[in-house]
């Protein structure tokens, strides 16, 4: 580890060095991209000087423990007890800093969220688990934008797609993909029973155009259209767009604004964000394989999470973690539960790194 983190800092003062230099200045790409990996960098330097300065002090502390003096020895031994704790504490900070960061991390992601089994309460769940979501959103100042919706009879969602877009917005969304399941009373339930219905969550990281490369020969698009509510635009024009990437067979429509251009530019937002994942999942697989275990696969079939409304209990399968907050957690109160996550998953990622 200590090699490593020596590596990091020559690379540190490296590119310390050539932000200063005039030439790469006027290079504003580069410079830009340097600016970027300085900021990357100064956080693990930062942890690694101090690391490396309480070495330096937990020396100085051991020579004084061969002091005659006993008192000195008495001082020595105490502020060696310390200095070895913070050095512990460094120490595990730096694995953390050490783990290889997600590239997906800062992006804006792709929402979907749909009602499975259950009915219309499940729809109604969906439509909770949705505002849920855009109500932490919100609170960490990004914008959501509604890409496609198909609406349920008795409220909330058949299905509901939506962009997020603010930094680290995949970083902490990324574990709410799976199976949710609600078990809670329906108002339309006269004899008070708890009913059991499940929605599924998929996240998936915004796809740049360089990302993935889709070749315009392998779509398929068809104009239709629109049906539901929409005004007037609804059953006059084919504003509706559906487009088919042929070789995988995903399908992605969407009829929610009145232009075509506007609804084929939202489809093809969300048809190069799945391609995306398809295309990482099969990498994750891959790498699975030749590994013992993989972290953070994001299996969909799995569920992941509980939420009891008559308890006011949510829990988190993949943990073990239950909150007794419910009614916050629905207002979009979400930073326990998701830093939990985080926490877990950076652990077993830390243990792989060891193994």
């Amino acid at each position: 580890m200590i090699t490593k983190l020596e590596d990091i800092a020559d690379r540190f003062r490296e590119v310390e060095g050539l932000l200063a230099d005039p030439q790469v200045m006027q290079d504003q790409a580069r410079y830009r991209a340097l600016t970027k990996e300085h900021a990357d960098l100064s956080d693990v330097v930062g942890v690694y000087t101090r690391f490396r300065d309480l070495g330096e002090e937990i020396t100085g502390s051991r020579e004084l423990l061969k002091d005659p003096d006993p008192d000195v020895r008495d001082m020595a031994r105490s502020e060696l007890e310390e200095l070895e704790q913070q050095q512990q504490t460094l120490e595990g900070q730096l694995k953390q800093l050490l783990i290889p960061k997600d590239p997906n991390d800062d992006k804006n992601i792709i929402m979907e969220v749909r009602a499975g089994t259950g009915g219309d309460e499940a729809a109604l769940f969906a439509g909770d688990l949705f505002r849920m979501y855009t109500r932490f959103a919100e609170r960490q100042g990004w914008k959501v934008e509604l890409l496609s919706a198909a609406d349920s009879e008795a409220g909330g969602f058949k299905e509901v797609i939506a962009l997020v877009s603010g930094k680290g917005a995949f970083s902490r969304f990324k574990y709410e993909s799976g199976t949710h399941r609600v078990q809670r009373v329906p108002e339309t339930e006269a004899q008070g029973r708890i009913h059991t219905s499940a929605c599924t969550v998929a996240v998936l990281p915004e796809a740049e155009d360089v990302d993935v490369d889709i070749d315009p020969s392998d779509l398929r698009i068809d104009l239709f259209r629109a049906s539901g509510a929409g005004g007037q635009h609804v059953n006059k024009t084919e504003s509706a767009v559906r487009i088919t990437h042929v070789p995988t067979g995903v399908v992605v429509s969407c009829q929610d604004e009145k232009s075509q251009h506007k609804n084929k530019a939202k489809a093809m937002k969300v048809l190069r964000s799945r391609l995306l994942d398809s295309m990482q999942e099969e990498q994750a697989a891959q790498q699975a394989a030749e590994r013992k275990s993989q972290v953070g696969s994001g299996d969909r079939s799995e569920r992941i999470r509980t939420y009891n409304f008559p308890q006011g209990r949510c829990t988190d399968h993949r943990i073990g973690l239950t909150l007794y907050k419910l009614d916050a957690i629905m207002q979009g109160e979400l930073d326990e539960l998701l830093n939990s996550l985080a926490t877990y998953f950076q652990a077993e990622q830390l243990a792989g790194q060891e193994a």
